[in-house]
C-alpha cells in the first residue's frame, strides 16, 4: 500500500496548521533523538557496503512498519464508522481526528472493512 499523504488543511486560512508529535522509536535509545546525527548508529559504520545493507534494513523495516500501521488505522476507522454501533462517528470526525480529507477517510473505511472481513492486518511476508 503507498503512504497515506496529509490532508490539506481545510479550517480556513487564520487557523493555525495542526502539527502532529511524531510517535517515538521505542528502539531508538532516548538520548539519541536530541543527537541529530545519531541514527541508529548509522554513522559508526565505515564501511559503505555495510552502511548500505544496514541502511536498507532499516528502510525495509520502516516501510512495513509503515504499511502494517496504516492497515491498523484503516480498521480502527471501520470500527469507528460502523453502522452497528451507537457511537459511531461520522466521516468528517474520522477525518479530523486522523488528519485526513473527508474521501480518503472514505476509502480508509472501506479499506479497514476489507480487512476486519479477511481477518486482520495483512501476514508479514518476513514471518
Amino acid at each position: 500500500m503507498s503512504e497515506p499523504r496529509p490532508a490539506p488543511d481545510q479550517r480556513g486560512a487564520g487557523s493555525a496548521p495542526r502539527r502532529l508529535k511524531p510517535a517515538p522509536l521505542l528502539f531508538e535509545p532516548p538520548e539519541a533523538g536530541a543527537d541529530r546525527e545519531h541514527f541508529f548508529d548509522l554513522e559508526s559504520i565505515d564501511d559503505p557496503r555495510e552502511l548500505l545493507s544496514r541502511s536498507t534494513e532499516l528502510t525495509l523495516a520502516f516501510r512495513t512498519a509503515a504499511d502494517r500501521a496504516t492497515e491498523f488505522q484503516a480498521m480502527a476507522a471501520a470500527q469507528l464508522a460502523d453502522p452497528k454501533r451507537f457511537d459511531r462517528l461520522p466521516l468528517s470526525a474520522i477525518a479530523e481526528q486522523a488528519d485526513w480529507t473527508e474521501d480518503y477517510a472514505r476509502k480508509m473505511v472501506e479499506f479497514g472493512r476489507g480487512l476486519l472481513r479477511n481477518g486482520g492486518t495483512h501476514p508479514d511476508p518476513t514471518d
